[in-house]
């Protein structure tokens, strides 16, 4: 039987074979021993005669003929015509592994096409598959000796149930002196006609289907006859053997150790014991025994195909499929997904680690918030920073570490994304993505909204996108707040460091707004529900209002106070870096403006398509509405 280890080599470990050096059966020493020991004995036979019992004139014709034949062993080509030999036998070894017949297609035709639930038609598929499997096992008889020890003569496939005592005497009385595995095959054609004529197999298409597959069912067959009668031409076998058992018989007089008192060359040493020599041959002759003991995998040995298996578990799932199995189909239910577009099959606590989001590709990673700064950057500040970023890459090389203020400035901080299948593979992880409404979270977590900040992290930069209508069923908003839809900021905290809010998935280019946007009407849009972010600092009167799925808009309504508080907190920022961050408008983004005036509580669901308005500066806007009105927050 093939011997299997696959599971014990499914992980790649610390010294993993060597479990598989102790297996005896199917392992080399199991074929080896014998010439390996043959091998030893003669080496030592051979050293005991040279040391003991000859006479000085006798050593020195020893040794020297000893010295010949190290010099001219190593001229065989042992391992080019060995190797040759063994990779071309594996080849020949697989590809009949490859054309084992199997028929498990022709079962499935044969259950489906052939119709009838009387006991017509369950004879007749089963008849259909009985020739199927009839033809193997006389190709199987013919190829395998295990087989043919099995099935020594046709009384005994009879007697197994192959063919009927009928069927035998037309078998026999077919006198053909070839090989009549065809005969089955002939059998089961003229079957399946007889089926269509009588409406058994209701289209020719389904006959024509079966008579092919039942071709490729015999090509099978033949190609292993075939590999049975033309082997490798026996004189390649017979040199790679003789080239073999030659380098090593010239070895058992060329690898002993002389008299070092003589002073021959490499022959400083009298260890006694050959070592690389029995390793030598301990590989080369293995490399040997498992083109031996591949060449016929039809034979009895371990890693030999179990012909006899295959015959038995043919023969009980082919007759199964078409005769219990036809027709007996399962009632259908609703699987536990049907109404889940979001499903996700359960993991075990022993596959959590392999749990992972889908990639997205490998620039999914990269956010466009500090890609978009070098747009409005003139022609001296770009050379500026690319020689900084040359002196980077030097520094980098020569494994010097840059200053802080130099790679917090010249190198762009990108930012990660989370992968919409996050929530699908991890539904317990926190989503920052979207934001729930204070309904369905009673205490608002912190960690869901604003994500965790870096030493590193500045003013995202502005982002023009293309305002919402928000849904008719959207509650109006207190008329002492402005709405500004058309531009993204995300403000600072009292803090050095700042507040990150969103996700750099909402970005969008300024040449390029979003579809879903420009295309929206109130009939489609979502219900938009506010979260308020007191624990950002920013008050109670400071609301998100998420839209749809896909590019994340939000809308801010800031009142005037608080604008003018965030305005001083901007000009107030200990680091330069933080303020510099924001590009200019006139490179960067085309705000479009909108009534500042409060909207009433009738006109707040529908929201007036936002107009073009000139270019501004975020601190100019926030001066601008700063005493009897709210000013958006640009």
């Amino acid at each position: 039987m093939t011997v299997t280890y696959s599971s014990k080599v499914a992980n790649a470990t610390f010294f993993g074979f060597h479990r598989l050096l102790l297996r005896w059966r199917g392992s080399i020493y199991k074929l080896l021993y014998r010439e390996f020991i043959v091998f030893a004995l003669l080496y030592t036979l051979l050293s005991v005669v040279y040391r003991l019992f000859l006479s000085e004139t006798q050593k020195r014709y020893f040794e020297k003929l000893s010295l010949y034949c190290d010099r001219y062993a190593e001229q065989i080509p042992v391992t080019f015509v060995l190797g040759f030999y063994v990779t071309l036998v594996v080849n020949r070894w697989w590809n009949q592994f490859v054309n084992l017949p199997w028929p498990d297609r022709l079962m499935f035709l044969i259950s489906s096409c052939v119709q009838g639930r009387d006991e017509q038609g369950r004879l007749l598929r089963r008849t259909l598959m009985r020739y199927v499997n009839l033809t193997s096992l006389l190709i199987f008889r013919s190829v395998s000796t295990a087989v043919c020890k099995r099935f020594p003569t046709m009384d005994h496939v009879v007697e197994a149930g192959f063919m009927t005592p009928e069927e035998r005497k037309i078998f026999e009385n077919l006198k053909s002196p070839h090989l009549k595995y065809w005969v089955p095959v002939v059998w089961f054609t003229n079957l399946a006609s007889k089926a269509r004529k009588e409406g058994r197999i209701k289209d020719s298409v389904d006959l024509q289907t079966i008579l092919t597959e039942m071709n490729h069912f015999r090509t099978w067959c033949s190609t292993l006859f075939g590999y049975d009668w033309v082997g490798i031409p026996l004189v390649y076998t017979q040199v790679v053997t003789l080239a073999v058992y030659t380098f090593f018989f010239a070895s058992i007089i060329g690898r002993q150790f002389l008299d070092p008192q003589r002073g021959y060359p490499g022959h400083d040493l009298d260890l006694y014991v050959p070592v690389f020599t029995l390793l030598q041959f301990f590989f080369y002759a293995g490399w040997l025994k498992v083109a031996e003991q591949l060449i016929n995998p039809f034979g009895e040995d371990d890693d030999d195909f179990e012909a006899n298996w295959c015959i038995d578990r043919n023969l009980q799932v082919s007759l199964m499929a078409v005769d219990e199995m036809h027709m007996n189909i399962p009632r259908m239910t609703k699987d536990i997904y049907w109404n889940d577009s979001d499903l996700r099959p359960p993991y075990t606590l022993a596959a959590a680690d392999y749990c992972i989001p889908s990639f997205l590709g490998s620039t999914t990673d990269m956010g466009l918030s500090e890609v978009l700064q070098y747009e409005d950057v003139d022609s001296h500040d770009f050379r500026h920073r690319r020689q900084e970023s040359v002196l980077g890459r030097v520094r980098r090389l020569l494994s010097v570490q840059e200053p802080p203020d130099v790679a917090r400035s010249s190198r762009p901080t990108y930012k990660r994304h989370s992968s919409d299948v996050s929530s699908v593979f991890f539904p317990f992880a926190p989503d920052s993505r979207v934001h729930p409404g204070p309904e369905e979270h009673p205490h608002p977590r912190p960690h869901l909204l604003h994500p965790p900040h870096s030493p590193h992290d500045t003013l995202t930069t502005l982002r023009e996108v293309s305002s919402t209508p928000s849904s008719p069923d959207t509650q109006p908003r207190p008329p002492s707040f402005s709405e500004v839809p058309v531009v993204v900021v995300t403000p600072p905290l009292p803090g050095p460091r700042g507040l990150k809010l969103g996700h750099d998935k909402a970005a969008q280019t300024p040449d390029t707004p979003s579809e879903s946007s420009r295309d929206s009407s109130p009939e489609t849009e979502p219900r938009q529900r506010p979260q308020t972010l007191e624990e950002a600092g920013l008050g109670k009167d400071v609301r998100v209002y998420p839209t749809q799925r896909g590019p994340h808009k939000f809308r801010w309504t800031v009142p005037a106070d608080r604008c003018k508080q965030l305005s001083q907190q901007l000009s107030r920022q200990p680091s330069g870096g933080s303020l510099r961050s924001l590009p200019r408008p006139e490179g960067q983004v085309r705000k479009t403006g909108l009534d500042s005036s409060p909207p009433s509580p009738d006109e707040a669901p529908h929201t007036q398509e936002p107009q073009e308005a000139p270019e501004t500066d975020i601190l100019e806007s926030c001066n601008h509405h700063t005493k009897d009105e709210p000013a958006p927050l640009s």
